[in-house]
């Protein structure tokens, strides 16, 4: 047993209660408390995650309130459990909220003055709820988190512009019904089984023969239901765009490269670790109808991100389309597959965190995110304009950043299983992504009108002022963040064999079929 992994959970939780308590005191305390808060948060996870890469089972294990294995069975008593994959999603969320806490400082007092008590201590417990999902190994538990994370989120959202409360509006109602759907889900399970515990859960449908129980087929539908709503999976994403446009600068960048992101870890938690693979793959007809499904996703969330002409609103639709390249990678099956979809969580949430920093630093100098609002910027703030399109490079997968190799066992998973309308639409929403962020490329560094005309007055002359072309970057509370965030992408591509290998072992124990093994 190891008490660093219940720390992950209760540092930025007792950083909320101190936010919301000495910021009555001072305002002023709420934004050091908060990075410190993260910093402790994320030596603990390093630490963890060391701890279950030298432990001979590969995971380590805390139970609340002093109960133990030895005494009493499985599933008595709330279990938290950091396999190497809950591990790696636990330093993710707290790697990505230090960085965010970091960048928060500007935004946070110019966008919700007098309100940091409240928005710090709702951006602390979206991490412990967050970093909770990664590491419970009790099903019932992990609906709590779930809704601490997103009654958080909710609050953060509100937060935001006056169209954000009719935007919070919409996610609540498809957050409850979702969380409505797992929760009936966890109750068949109960019923089932007799136990809460993710684990024992599998080991009853194992040791009892319920593949073919339709009990057990009504909860498997119902909680891979509930979470496919609250990734945000088409046509389930109606909340998603306006959520993540309306709301404050940082919490879209905490939210966006988040929220979906462990939800699919949650869902790969539930098919592997709950259900098991022989229930999830063999026994159920998920397995033809979902890459379909996730087929019709990835197209229509690319065009209708090639519609939009605002960038938080086209890194949204990105988003969801980037959800369906997780979860084809999980439901065709196969070892390339899983390591590119549990690669791709870990890839998109730095790439996305990387892009939305731009776009929030953007919006605090130009007032806008507007593409015509964009025109001659490379020139004006050149550092912030190379961190950003480093994420938007990863996106469309050029190497060697991290969204290249996650992107390549996509491909090489839809390969082997011969699911080439999967390979095609991934290529297909890729050359979507490249006319997007050349579009891009061509407003901010050429300074072209929306028709693509150039506004320029001769060779070399972006027609731009004296003033216009002043050097005039983000403060460095904001710049260096988003360099950071954008190092981490390169490092994530340059080290993904590291990476890969940590996702090789947990994934043995489930002997996923692999095809033909590419080396």
């Amino acid at each position: 047993m190891s008490d660093s992994i219940v720390w992950i959970v209760l540092f930025p939780l007792f950083g909320a209660v101190a936010c919301a308590l000495g910021g009555a005191i001072s305002k002023k305390i709420c934004y050091p408390v908060s990075v410190l808060s993260m910093v402790a948060t994320v030596w603990v996870s390093v630490d963890t995650l060391f701890q279950a890469i030298e432990s001979p089972i590969h995971e380590i294990s805390y139970i609340l309130g002093g109960w133990s294995l030895d005494l009493f069975p499985r599933g008595v008593g709330i279990e938290f459990r950091a396999d190497l994959l809950g591990a790696l999603i636990a330093l993710v969320v707290t790697g990505v909220g230090l960085i965010v806490a970091l960048y928060s400082k500007v935004p946070v007092q110019r966008e919700t003055p007098g309100k940091e008590p409240m928005y710090y201590g709702l951006f602390l417990l979206q991490i412990s709820g967050l970093a909770g999902i990664a590491l419970t190994g009790d099903a019932f538990n992990l609906y709590v988190l779930i809704e601490v994370a997103a009654l958080t989120g909710y609050g953060l959202i509100a937060l935001g512009t006056n169209r954000a409360a009719a935007a919070t509006f919409n996610y609540i109602i498809l957050g409850t019904i979702g969380a409505s759907f797992y929760l009936l889900g966890v109750g068949y399970l109960y019923l089932k089984t007799g136990t809460l515990n993710m684990v024992g859960i599998r080991e009853v449908i194992e040791a009892h023969g319920l593949f073919d129980s339709p009990a057990m087929q009504v909860a498997f539908v119902l909680v891979l239901l509930g979470i496919l709503i609250k990734m945000a999976f088409f046509p389930f994403h109606a909340w998603l765009p306006n959520a993540y446009c309306h709301a404050p600068t940082t919490t879209s960048c905490l939210l966006a490269p988040l929220v979906t992101k462990v939800m699919i870890y949650v869902m790969i938690r539930m098919v592997l670790t709950v259900f098991g693979v022989e229930f999830s793959f063999e026994s159920t007809w998920w397995t033809e109808f979902l890459p379909w499904l996730v087929v019709v996703a990835i197209v229509c969330a690319a065009v209708m991100a090639l519609a939009q002409r605002e960038i938080k609103r086209m890194l949204a639709y990105l988003i969801v389309a980037e959800v369906g390249y997780m979860v084809g990678g999980v439901w065709i099956y196969n070892y390339y597959g899983l390591i590119g979809s549990v690669f791709h969580i870990i890839s998109d949430a730095c790439m996305t965190l990387c892009l939305f920093l731009g776009a929030g630093i953007i919006l605090e100098k130009c007032k806008t995110t507007h593409f015509n609002g964009l025109r001659g910027l490379f020139s004006k703030m050149p550092l912030t304009m190379i961190g950003f399109f480093i994420g938007g490079f990863s996106i469309i997968g050029l190497p060697p950043t991290c969204g290249f190799f996650s992107k390549w066992y996509l491909i090489t998973g839809g390969m082997v299983s011969e699911r080439w309308e999967y390979m095609i639409t991934l290529m297909f929403s890729t050359m979507v992504m490249v006319v997007l962020f050349f579009r891009l490329i061509e407003r901010i560094h050429l300074a072209v009108d929306e028709s693509g005309k150039n506004l320029g007055k001769g060779h070399g002359d972006l027609g731009l002022t004296k003033q216009q072309t002043r050097f005039d970057e983000a403060p460095l509370s904001m710049l260096i963040p988003l360099l950071l965030a954008a190092s981490v992408v390169l490092l994530v591509g340059v080290y993904n064999q590291e990476v890969v290998d940590q996702i090789e072992v947990f994934l043995q124990p489930f002997n996923l079929p692999t095809g033909v093994k590419y080396e």
